[in-house]
C-alpha cells in the first residue's frame, strides 16, 4: 500500500506538470457547459418534456473527463514509460503490472471526479441546474463508465509496442467517442442513421446510463448499456494484464 501510493503521489506531480489532463479533462468539459447553458440555457430539452437541455446532457457532459483520461491519456502514458525504458526497469522490482495500471486509473479517477464536481457547482450556481435523479445510481453508473472506458486504455497501454502506435488508436477510439457518442454533440440531435452508428461505441451505452440516472428514468431499461460496460471492463482488463509488454 506504501509503495502503491508513493507511485500515485510521483505519477500525479508528473501528470500535473503536463497540463495536457488538465487541458482536456478539466477545462474542456467546463467550456463545452458553458457554451450549451448560453446557447439553451434552462430551455426543455424538446418540446413537451418536463426536464432541461442540460439535465438531459449533465451525464455526457460529465463523460468528456473520462473519455479523455481513459482513451488518450492512460495509454500513452504507459507506452510513453515503455519507450523510455521505465517499465522495464519496473520489471526486475517487485512492483506487478496490475499495480503499474492501477496507479494510472487512480490518477485519471481524480480527474474524472473533479470534474464531475466542477461540471455540477458550475451549472448550478450560473445555469440553475437542478439534478432530478439519485446521486447513488449516478454515481455507481459513473463509476462504471469510468472502469469501462479506463480499461480500454489499460488494453492500448498494455500491448501497443510504442508510443506512435498507441497515439494511432488513442486518437481513432478517442474523437469518434468524443464527436458522435453523445459528450459534445447530443445524441438525440444526430440524424437516426447516424445514431444507430454511434450506438456501437462503448461510450454510447455509457452516456445513456448516466442520462437514466441524471434524470431518474427507471434502472430496468437499461439492461444493455450497463451489460456492454461490464463485459467490455472485463474483457479489457484481462487482455492488458495477460499480454502486457513491459518492453
Amino acid at each position: 500500500m506504501k509503495s502503491f501510493g508513493t507511485m500515485l503521489k510521483t505519477e500525479l506531480k508528473l501528470s500535473l506538470r503536463g497540463m495536457d489532463m488538465f487541458i482536456f479533462a478539466i477545462c474542456m468539459p467546463l467550456v463545452v457547459l458553458i457554451i450549451l447553458g448560453i446557447i439553451y440555457g434552462n430551455k426543455p430539452a424538446f418540446e413537451g418534456a418536463d426536464y432541461t437541455f442540460l439535465q438531459q446532457s449533465f451525464g455526457a457532459l460529465a463523460s468528456i473527463a473520462v473519455c479523455a483520461g481513459g482513451v488518450m491519456g492512460l495509454p500513452l502514458v504507459v507506452s510513453d514509460y515503455r519507450s523510455k525504458k521505465i517499465l522495464k526497469r519496473f520489471q526486475v522490482t517487485p512492483v506487478s503490472t496490475a499495480r503499474i495500471l492501477m496507479v494510472q486509473v487512480a490518477i485519471y479517477t481524480l480527474y474524472s471526479l473533479v470534474s464531475l464536481v466542477l461540471l455540477y457547482v458550475v451549472a448550478a450556481l450560473f445555469f440553475g441546474y437542478s439534478f432530478s435523479g439519485s446521486w447513488l445510481p449516478f454515481l455507481g453508473g459513473y463509476m462504471l463508465v469510468m472502469l469501462s472506458i479506463f480499461s480500454i486504455g489499460m488494453m492500448v497501454g498494455g500491448i501497443a509496442p510504442n508510443t506512435k502506435i498507441a497515439g494511432v488508436i488513442a486518437s481513432v477510439l478517442y474523437f469518434p467517442m468524443l464527436i458522435f457518442s453523445g459528450a459534445t454533440l447530443p445524441h438525440e440531435v444526430m440524424p437516426q442513421r447516424l445514431q444507430a452508428v454511434a450506438d456501437v461505441l462503448p461510450l454510447t451505452q455509457g452516456i445513456k446510463l448516466l442520462k437514466s440516472a441524471s434524470l431518474g428514468l427507471p434502472v430496468s431499461d437499461m439492461t444493455i448499456p450497463i451489460l456492454v460496460m461490464v463485459g467490455l471492463a472485463v474483457i479489457c482488463i484481462g487482455i492488458s494484464i495477460k499480454f502486457f509488454k513491459w518492453e
